[in-house]
């Protein structure tokens, strides 16, 4: 994957974001981290809806809906405040899906991939060689 230069990367798993943006000319890739966002000690209305023991059997789970949400809410502020123009995300399959729910029309046009690997320990090179093989 081509990544344009000033693209966003963020990074998410169920208990944090890093974010990234690239400093590299197409089709080079050079991530520099970027400031952790605030996202406040959580977001409980992500999670609400699956209080069943049923449909989300433990608190961990929901403190990670609630993680992703509030990641999404964050990553769209952004997004409508002309802070990002070009953004790609990477997160755990399950994560990913749950950011999805809550992306606004605005980021998702700014969308230019979705990676659906863990990869919120790694190291920046190793999100770069992710991306490449993307």
């Amino acid at each position: 994957m081509i990544l344009p230069n000033g693209a966003v990367v963020a990074v998410i798993d169920g208990e944090r974001m890093r974010l990234f943006r690239n400093n590299g000319h197409e089709p080079h890739i050079d991530l520099a981290p970027m400031p952790d966002p605030d996202l406040g000690s959580g977001n409980t209305g992500s999670g609400s809806r699956h209080r069943s023991s049923t449909a989300n059997p433990d608190r961990s789970r929901i403190e990670e809906d609630d993680f992703a949400a509030a990641a999404a809410g964050h990553l769209n502020r952004e997004a409508l405040a002309g802070r990002i123009d070009h953004i790609l995300i990477i997160a755990d399959p399950r994560t990913l899906g749950e950011l999805r729910k809550h992306f606004h029309d605005v980021l998702v046009a700014k969308l230019i991939g979705q990676l659906a690997k863990n990869l919120a320990g790694g190291t920046a090179e190793s999100i770069r060689t992710a991306i490449t093989a993307a």
